[in-house]
């Protein structure tokens, strides 16, 4: 899966958890500052992009750093 790939299921899986339509969603926005994302919010994003890439993530191996940006949670689920 590219990068493109993955930011557009982010974006599916923010308007999921925000039950609101995210047209278009830039690497550079910030998770909890710009959209407000709560703890509850991060673990409901969670689940629907492991429901929307079929894959497991594994919680415990994630630190704060990649909720900074989309850029950020891109990068964890590229890699």
């Amino acid at each position: 899966m590219n990068r493109e790939q993955t930011v557009e299921h982010i974006r599916v899986a923010l308007s999921k958890v925000l039950d609101r339509e995210i047209a278009q969603l830039s690497e550079d926005v910030r998770l909890v500052e710009d959209l407000s994302l709560d703890s509850t919010s991060v673990i409901e994003l969670l689940m629907a992009l492991e429901d929307i890439m079929g894959v497991e993530l594994d919680v415990e191996d994630l630190q704060p750093e990649v909720f900074e940006t989309v850029a950020s949670l891109a990068d964890y689920l590229v890699t």
